[in-house]
């Protein structure tokens, strides 16, 4: 496959933006933080466990939502409800919440724990990762501390989940399965130029910086 350049990258990005802003009423609803925290039955069984993991299709910890952006979390939600991102278990989630209850929890989550922000400069990627990201454009969708995406559309990912990020990116990779993988044109062009060695490296170093994604413990019983 011939890699995407960065202008091309860029111009997919900026479209994909324009269209996200485009979707359904249902994403652009206000959420309610409040009404959010007595939403989150469904969530804080994996969620709120440190170090929690999931068994499908590999074993891998499951991300950090608290301090995640809403529009990120509303988008990844409506994702899993269209088939766009295929997992069985989140699917079964996603299905259950109404588009208010969607733009609610998306809500709570964002400011749940909430502190400090993010350092503005993060520890230089090494030689051939800083070749990596450069490759993918990455700073151009999620900010150059990868803690500040350029539009809510687009999630955080400095001290995400090392495993996630990895299983993540490889989600985009994945043709031809009816439970897994995720369908987006140009995380799909970004992620194909890889090879999986490429994207560990990737995941590796974004998950090893101080940013805002955090997992705060919360009891099943509310």
């Amino acid at each position: 496959m011939r890699p995407m350049s960065f202008k091309s990258f860029a111009i997919a990005a900026a479209l994909f933006a324009g269209m996200a802003g485009q979707m359904s009423v249902a994403q652009d609803l206000k959420g309610d933080v409040q009404a959010g925290e007595k939403k989150i039955a469904m969530c804080i069984g994996c969620h709120g466990i440190v170090g929690y993991q999931a068994s499908f299709p590999s074993v891998y910890k499951v991300p950090m939502i608290s301090g995640q952006g809403a529009k990120y979390i509303a988008n990844a939600l409506n994702a899993y409800k269209t088939g766009e991102r295929k997992h069985p278990t989140m699917r079964s989630v996603a299905l259950g919440l109404t588009p208010q209850d969607v733009a609610d929890v998306s809500a709570y989550y964002e400011l749940h724990g909430n502190t400090l922000p993010a350092p503005d400069q993060i520890a230089p990627a090494p030689a051939k990762v800083a070749e990596l990201l450069t490759k993918g454009g990455c700073a151009g969708c999620h900010g150059a501390n990868y803690s500040k995406p350029t539009t809510p559309d687009f999630p955080k990912l400095a001290g995400q989940h090392k495993d996630y990020l990895y299983m993540a990116l490889k989600s985009y990779k994945e043709e031809g399965s009816s439970t897994w993988g995720r369908n987006n044109a140009v995380m799909g062009g970004v992620a194909k130029q890889y090879s999986l060695a490429e994207l560990k490296m990737i995941a590796d170093y974004l998950g090893s910086q101080q940013g805002e994604l955090k997992v705060v413990p919360q009891s099943k019983f509310r």
